[in-house]
C-alpha cells in the first residue's frame, strides 16, 4: 500500500466535527438509518476524513456524537484513550494508507480509567494486570494534578491532562513528527460531556497545520 494525501484541510475536518456535535445537541441529526444501498458505496474502500481516538466509555459513540456517517470517521476505542503500541500502529494506519488529516483524541467527564488512576495514586494499585497495566498507563498524566484539591477538581483537570498526555506521545512518534513537520496531519484534543452531549475542544493544544 502507498502513503495517501488527505483529501480535505485538518481545519475543514475540524469544522465538520464542531457542526455535527451542534446538530447532535440541536437535535437535527442528518442519519436516521443505513440502507443496503449505501453500505453497496462503501465496498471498495474506505477515505475516512478524520481519526479518533476514544475512550471505550458506552455513552461516548463518535459517531453519534459528531452526528456522522458510515465510512467518515476512523474510530479506535481503548479505556482511557491511552496510546498503547496496538493502537500508535492502529493510527499509523490511518496516516499513511487512508491518508485522515485530522487526528483527535477524545476523552470524557467521568473518565472510569482517570478515576482508577487518581486512586491508585492516593492508595495503590490494587486492580488486575491487565486493568493495573491501563492505569499505569494514564498515571504520568497526573504528574501536574494537584492532589490536595477536592476530588472534583483533581478529576476534572486529570481528564483534560490524561487527553494531553496522549496527544504529545503521538506527537513524538517519528511518524507523527513527521508528518506534522510535512503539514500533513493535525492532532486536537476534546472532552465529551456526557451529561450534556458537548465536546469541549483544547484548541490551545492543536498541533500541526
Amino acid at each position: 500500500m502507498h502513503a495517501l494525501l488527505p483529501t480535505i484541510s485538518a481545519d475543514e475536518a475540524l469544522r465538520r466535527l464542531v457542526d455535527g456535535n451542534e446538530r447532535f445537541l440541536n437535535g437535527t441529526t442528518r442519519w436516521a438509518r443505513v440502507t443496503v444501498a449505501s453500505l453497496a458505496t462503501m465496498a471498495d474502500g474506505q477515505r475516512p476524513y478524520a481519526t479518533i481516538l476514544g475512550c471505550s466509555d458506552s455513552r461516548v459513540p463518535p459517531e453519534l456524537v459528531f452526528d456522522t456517517g458510515m465510512g467518515e470517521l476512523f474510530v479506535v476505542r481503548v479505556a482511557g484513550n491511552v496510546f498503547p503500541g496496538e493502537v500508535a500502529g492502529t493510527l499509523q494506519y490511518a496516516g499513511l494508507h487512508l491518508g485522515t488529516p485530522l487526528f483527535v483524541v477524545l476523552g470524557h467527564s467521568g473518565c472510569g480509567a482517570v478515576q482508577a488512576a487518581l486512586e491508585a495514586r492516593r492508595a495503590g494499585a490494587t486492580d488486575e494486570s491487565g486493568i493495573r497495566a491501563l492505569v499505569e498507563s494514564v498515571l504520568p498524566a497526573l504528574e501536574n494534578v494537584d492532589p490536595s484539591l477536592p476530588l472534583d477538581a483533581q478529576m476534572l483537570m486529570a481528564v483534560e491532562h490524561n487527553v494531553r498526555w496522549t496527544l504529545r506521545q503521538i506527537a513524538q512518534t517519528e511518524q507523527g513528527r513527521q508528518r506534522l513537520r510535512d503539514g500533513l496531519i493535525k492532532l486536537v484534543g476534546g472532552i465529551y460531556e456526557i451529561s450534556t452531549g458537548r465536546v469541549h475542544w483544547l484548541t490551545d493544544g492543536a498541533v500541526g497545520t
